[in-house]
């Protein structure tokens, strides 16, 4: 199926619907798209998502909501066979992909408490309504996956495909480029670090006076995801922070305020609201050394000493990497730089940050860019240079080029064709009702005679 089926539950993700229940004559009563087994579709749901694609702006044709019909159709026939035959996900995987997508909604609106104002509803009552959606999405990529995971293709299969693809039709693979990189972060002083906990010191002192920690936090925390909240995080649950942060969260008794300490992010000081077995309600400040231009200037020097040690051949850049590094991502991969897109190491040129792009514009294959500045995912200012490793010019796609492309493609078709087989059967045998409500014309045959 497309990819609507597969992000339709985030658009419903904070939607409450009121469920509706089938004759047992197998009419179908006012509000239900379909009965499918022993799954309901429900007409809101289809009508709420197909708003909501409207409503990103993003391209909705006329067939749209016949699409998303059909996508909840499928869904509700994957959930049902699911239960025939025992898939089941267990509550830490639900707990786990609810607080993914929870992490995903603060950051967009800015902290949890706007989230919390926008829906009118506190983040658990948010979570308790994800609940039964997230755990359904869940059991139908279970399920999904196990209908395809015996799905095998030989380097044969992958030939035959590609012969059998038009001339014409053989995929364009755009200019792509893979690049490396050497991150180095400037050294924070001791004398600034000092300065952090004694800050945190002065706070805490000020709140056991009387003054109130959730003031303080919006008045001088550094974390942009909860001083504006007084620093909150409700519902944290094990694994959601860092391990050091996470260890001092979970040690504190109630109303407790902790010591400075320090993460990778900078120093902390966290008070414990409520512990409720693996979770946790807790307000934090973060104070983040400063770094100073003598500092800055530093990093950048060593950094430009060790593009010149690799220009010149005493070193690899490798081996720079592995000694230099602070990237943890690329670290342990010889420095090359992943697409998130794709999970590999290409970049079409359009996917590339304009800073990259820029750095390596001018430079051939094999050669290392100057040093650059950039903003670490902490925020915090960091240095890089760059390796333009390979760059291939636009071309058709070919099997000693894009072999792990065409490869893909081509189990991408067999497994949609595994997909369909399996549809067909199981709408052959599996009780089904449909008000087609919105006058759709289906791919599979949904309204079957029983």
């Amino acid at each position: 199926m497309n990819d609507l089926m597969k992000t339709k539950l985030f658009a419903l993700l904070l939607l409450v619907t009121t469920f509706a229940w089938a004759q047992p004559e197998g009419n179908l009563i006012d509000g239900i798209a379909a009965v499918v087994g022993g799954q309901k579709v429900l007409i809101s749901d289809i009508e709420n998502t197909f708003l909501q694609y409207q409503s990103q702006d993003q391209t909705v044709g006329p067939d749209q909501k016949c699409v998303l019909f059909e996508d909840q159709l499928y869904e509700a026939l994957l959930i049902h066979h699911a239960g025939v035959d025992s898939v089941e996900v267990s509550e830490e995987e639900v707990e786990s992909m609810m607080n993914r997508r929870l992490d995903i909604l603060i950051r967009q609106v800015g902290s949890q408490k706007r989230l919390e104002d926008f829906y009118g509803k506190t983040v658990n009552e948010i979570k308790e309504e994800m609940r039964p959606l997230m755990k359904n999405q869940l059991v139908a990529q279970r399920m999904n996956g196990l209908i395809t995971e015996g799905v095998n293709i030989t380097p044969g299969e992958v030939k035959a495909f590609y012969k059998g693809i038009p001339a014409d039709s053989i995929p364009l693979v755009n200019s792509e480029v893979e690049v490396a990189q050497i991150v180095l972060k400037p050294e924070v002083s001791e004398e600034a670090k000092q300065e952090a906990i004694d800050r945190l010191n002065d706070i805490k002192q000020r709140i056991a006076e009387g003054s109130s920690f959730s003031t303080m936090a919006v008045l001088y925390s550094e974390d942009p995801g909860s001083s504006s909240n007084g620093g909150e995080y409700l519902g944290v649950g094990r694994g959601q922070f860092v391990p050091q942060f996470e260890a001092v969260a979970f040690s504190l008794e109630e109303g407790e305020i902790s010591d400075p300490f320090e993460t990778e992010y900078g120093y902390h000081i966290v008070q414990l609201i409520a512990k409720r077995g693996q979770q946790v309600d807790l307000r934090h400040i973060l104070i983040k050394p400063k770094l100073g231009a003598a500092q800055l200037e530093a990093a950048k020097a060593k950094l430009d000493s060790i593009r010149t040690l690799i220009i010149d051949g005493v070193y690899s850049f490798g081996e720079m990497v592995a000694e230099y590094s602070a990237d943890k991502l690329s670290k342990n991969n010889q420095g090359m730089i992943i697409n998130e897109n794709t999970g590999d190491t290409k970049f079409e040129v359009g996917e590339l940050d304009r800073s990259v792009y820029f750095s390596i514009e001018e430079i051939s294959v094999g050669d290392v860019s100057r040093v650059m500045t950039m903003n670490s995912p902490d925020g915090e200012q960091a240095f890089r240079i760059l390796k333009l490793v390979s760059r291939s010019e636009p071309h058709r796609a070919n099997l000693e080029d894009d072999y792990q492309l065409i490869q893909d493609l081509a189990l991408a078709k067999k497994k949609e064709k595994a997909l369909k087989s399996w549809v067909d059967e199981k709408i052959s045998e599996t009780y089904i009702r449909v008000n087609n409500y919105c006058g759709c014309s289906f791919e599979y045959n949904w309204e079957q005679d029983l």
